[in-house]
């Protein structure tokens, strides 16, 4: 990147939605450490909450991969959420996992994308009980689906134990305990840095073009 380009933009995005959640606090602890990172020069990294846009169940006439090119959406909760997204390069799209999946509000506010996220690169982060497993690779099938770019290093933080004390803690006053943030602090730095770095990198890889027809 030339020293006149302007820097890359990443969105941090809060994908929870909760009246009360851990969401903010772990997007905050994400954001922390890569402003840790050596990357230079570094993307601006702004944060975005899915939340504050109070997205019903999908609920456009026309399909996202539609727009702008066949139509346009609806609803100002569409309009805006898309505007919001649109503007980035990249996403750090960090996700809690509910019942051993994906979280409704959470796949709900992808759907009302396509175009705005095609070709561009996505750090999947998650969290809960075991990391957010199921979650994360639930995400890594919808967003490849949806033709972005994504990083190979997913990162997966686990509440610390014993037991689930402060995972219930955590969802019932949006708050991380001590033995948390030790635990990411000393096993989730090292994978969030690594996942930024490859991150960093698809952002000044040109999207390869797709491949003729004989």
């Amino acid at each position: 990147m030339g020293s006149n380009a302007s820097p890359k933009k990443v969105a941090l995005i809060i994908a929870s939605t909760r009246p009360i959640r851990a969401g903010p606090e772990v997007v905050s602890f994400v954001h922390k450490i890569l402003l840790t990172s050596p990357i230079s020069p570094s993307p601006e990294l702004s944060i975005v909450d899915v939340a504050d846009f109070n997205l019903p169940v999908f609920n456009e006439k026309i399909l996202p991969a539609m727009v702008p090119a066949q139509g346009q959406f609806e609803h100002e909760h569409s309009k805006k959420w898309s505007a919001a997204i649109a503007p980035f390069d990249g996403y750090v799209f960090v996700s809690p996992e509910y019942n051993f999946g994906l979280p409704g509000g959470v796949k709900n506010a992808i759907d009302y994308l396509y175009n705005e996220l095609t070709g561009k690169p996505i750090l999947i982060v998650t969290y809960g009980i075991k990391g957010g497993s199921v979650s994360s690779e639930s995400l890594e099938r919808t967003f490849t689906g949806m033709k972005t770019r994504v990083v190979e290093t997913r990162p997966q933080l686990s509440y610390a134990g014993p037991g689930m004390a402060e995972m219930f803690a955590a969802t019932g006053t949006g708050k991380l305990g001590p033995n948390t943030i030790e635990l990411w602090e000393k096993e989730g730095t090292e994978p969030l840095l690594k996942g930024f770095e490859q991150l960093v990198t698809l952002l000044e890889t040109p999207v390869p073009e797709p491949a003729k027809s004989e």
